[in-house]
C-alpha cells in the first residue's frame, strides 16, 4: 500500500470537499483508514509545497507521481484511495 501526500489550503472549498470525502469514505469502508495520508497545508509549508509540481489544490501525490489535481468529488477521492490500496 502506498502513502499519499495531500496538499490543501484550509480556506479552499474544494479542499474541504475532498477532506470531507476522505472522512466519509473511511467511515463507509474501513480499508481506507489504512491508507497513510500526509496532509500538507500549502500555506503553512510553502517550502515543501514548492518542491512539488502542481497548480491547484486539492492535489494528491503517490510517491513522486501526481495522481489527482484540482476539484475532487467523492468519486475522485475514492479513485485516489483505491489506487493507493492497490499499490
Amino acid at each position: 500500500m502506498a502513502k499519499l501526500t495531500y496538499f490543501y489550503l484550509p480556506s479552499c472549498p474544494h479542499c474541504r470537499l475532498a477532506s470531507r470525502s476522505i472522512e466519509e469514505l473511511c467511515a463507509e469502508d474501513s480499508r481506507y483508514k489504512d491508507v497513510e495520508i500526509e496532509r500538507i497545508d500549502e500555506s503553512a509549508e510553502k517550502a515543501l509545497a514548492a518542491k512539488y509540481d502542481y497548480w491547484y489544490v486539492p492535489c494528491f501525490y503517490m510517491g513522486d507521481q501526481k495522481i489527482h489535481e484540482g476539484h475532487a468529488e467523492k468519486a475522485d477521492v475514492k479513485a485516489v484511495l483505491d489506487r493507493a490500496l492497490k499499490s
